[in-house]
């Protein structure tokens, strides 16, 4: 047994694991945090997709002990004060989603394809690195439409034009 210690959605948790235990068992067993899919087991699916350090990480890859120390966020942390993330919306306006099981995976896929790209973010992009992660129920035109439509939101409401356009706070 292996002691590990990471953040997870904002809390830090420590526990005592098997050392070949996956990082997504552990997020799925040991902290109850079930978002995180299993599909395949052998990293073709994506439906565990979760970020370490703010990078997307298929979590059946690897083990719970190489996160030791890391920076977790699952599909449950992505949402701020009940409010959904702009991908997580996106997908439920453009109905990016059928069966719901692919789903946090590319979302959490998404987000870091949009951390990574920003306003540059176009389809052909959003294909190809949307190659890791299967839907069996789609054609992936919602999901890819839900992912450009969330990044150019993301892109207008980080521009300096949309914050100027805010109204000021009140100094207190």
């Amino acid at each position: 047994m292996t002691k590990i210690s990471m953040n997870v959605n904002g809390h830090s948790v420590s526990r005592d694991v098997e050392d070949r235990t996956l990082l997504v068992t552990y997020i799925r067993d040991h902290l109850n945090l079930t978002g995180t899919h299993i599909g395949c087991d052998t990293s073709q699916c994506g439906a565990c997709v979760v970020h370490v350090d703010g990078k997307a990480v298929k979590s059946c890859t690897m083990l719970a002990a190489q996160a030791d120390g890391a920076d977790i966020t699952t599909i449950e942390g992505l949402a701020a004060d009940g409010v959904l993330h702009p991908v997580q919306a996106a997908f439920k306006e453009h109905h990016g989603l059928q069966c719901g099981f692919c789903t946090p995976g590319m979302i959490m896929a998404a987000a870091d394809m949009i951390r990574r790209h920003g306003a540059k973010l176009d389809e052909p992009t959003i294909r190809a690195e949307l190659e890791g992660n299967i839907c069996r129920c789609t054609g992936y035109h919602n999901i890819v439409k839900a992912i450009k439509a969330a990044a150019d939101e993301m892109a207008s409401a980080a521009s300096p034009a949309s914050r100027a356009a805010e109204p000021a706070q009140a100094v207190v």
